[in-house]
């Protein structure tokens, strides 16, 4: 693959594959315009990240550091910003050799199994994952989730996290790195339950256990319904219509929510969320979902079908306004209105309640 550098933070192609490895949609006939464009935001941004970082210890989460990762982390600072800002570098750390230690164990076939059948699944379109690359990343993926599945026994593997894994693996280009970073996003950042775990009758501690990536899926179904309720308070035109389509949230958005937006939106465009992701927590991929759905309201109140709704929520991810990563994060942040992590912990803790009443009748 033959790249051609534009300075810091990204490449241009010059075969059809971007700087991440992914082919170039035909359609995207000004990319190479768009990353010219792109590439000066990402060598003003690089300049200011290096003078921020410039000899000084771990970055510390204040009001600055925010503002810049929202402006985006130029791709050399990335890696390391995602894993300071996740507590993922600080695990890595206080555990030595634990990757290598449960890669080393012996394995459940079972879960080598389900493994090995989505390796070809995922990113086909990405040199970097063809088999005949050297080398390729597909056995570092097979070890990230393998290695994951037995860390994490209650969700083993799901399907979704070859992805996620996928896209650590090109930022860091690290297995133990993209591992740690995992255990941050399903383990930490994303929804879990907090079960008690006693003795003799006493609450030792509190079990942390993952609850989007779980059999029942609950965290996934909960967070459809906090979007579904989202979207009632903040663009209630679009709500009333999505009333009228029992069970609609899971078929429109639940792809969004389980990829975290990976081969939903552009690559750059993912790569932003994700640091605002890392660096504020899981109330962006509601943000994320609320400007594509407030962007587009007249496009999906047109909707007079199930069908109709389902083919809008797959077109509204597409074209220029989700190109444009920058423009697309700055409306983020302002199209929404005021949306806190207190509120969504909240809004999480009655949508589950309800999802385990309905379940259980």
């Amino acid at each position: 693959m033959d790249m051609e550098s534009n300075g810091k933070g990204t490449s241009l192609p010059n075969d059809g594959v971007d700087s991440y490895g992914f082919s170039i949609p035909q359609a995207w006939e000004s990319y190479e315009e768009a990353m010219n464009e792109y590439g000066v935001v990402l060598n003003r941004r690089s300049m200011k990240w290096s003078k921020l970082l410039q000899g000084k210890a771990p970055i510390e989460k204040n009001q600055t550091v925010k503002r810049y990762v929202r402006k985006g982390i130029p791709n050399e600072h990335r890696s390391t910003i995602w894993m300071v800002s996740s507590g993922a570098q600080e695990q890595l750390q206080s555990h030595p050799g634990f990757y290598q230690s449960l890669l080393a164990m012996e394995h459940d076939p079972k879960l080598e199994e389900v493994i090995h059948i989505d390796m070809h699944r995922t990113f086909p379109d990405n040199v970097l994952f063809q088999s005949s690359a050297e080398p390729s990343q597909r056995t570092a993926l097979y070890n990230v989730l393998l290695a994951y599945g037995h860390h994490n026994k209650a969700v083993g593997y799901c399907q979704g996290m070859n992805f996620i894994a996928g896209y650590l693996l090109i930022i860091t280009k690290d297995e133990e790195k993209s591992f740690w970073l995992m255990d941050a996003l399903i383990g930490r950042i994303l929804p879990v339950l907090l079960f008690p775990y006693t003795h003799s009758g006493e609450i030792i501690t509190l079990r942390r256990v993952v609850d989007y990536y779980s059999p029942a899926m609950l965290g996934l179904k909960t967070d459809q319904e906090v979007l579904g309720d989202l979207v009632k308070a903040k663009a209630p035109a679009v709500g009333q219509l999505m009333t009228q389509f029992p069970g609609i949230w899971t078929l429109v958005v639940s792809r969004w929510f389980i990829c975290l937006y990976i081969d939903v939106l552009p690559v750059e465009t993912v790569l932003r969320i994700w640091d605002c992701l890392f660096y504020e927590g899981s109330k962006v991929l509601f943000r994320v979902a609320l400007t594509l759905i407030r962007h587009n309201q007249p496009e999906i109140l047109m909707a007079r079908s199930l069908m109709d709704v389902c083919e809008c929520f797959k077109s509204i991810t597409k074209g220029p306004f989700t190109q444009d990563c920058h423009h697309f994060m700055q409306k983020i942040f302002a199209e929404p209105g005021s949306l806190s992590m207190a509120t969504i912990t909240k809004m999480r803790e009655s949508c589950r309640q309800r999802i385990i009443m309905e379940e259980t009748r």
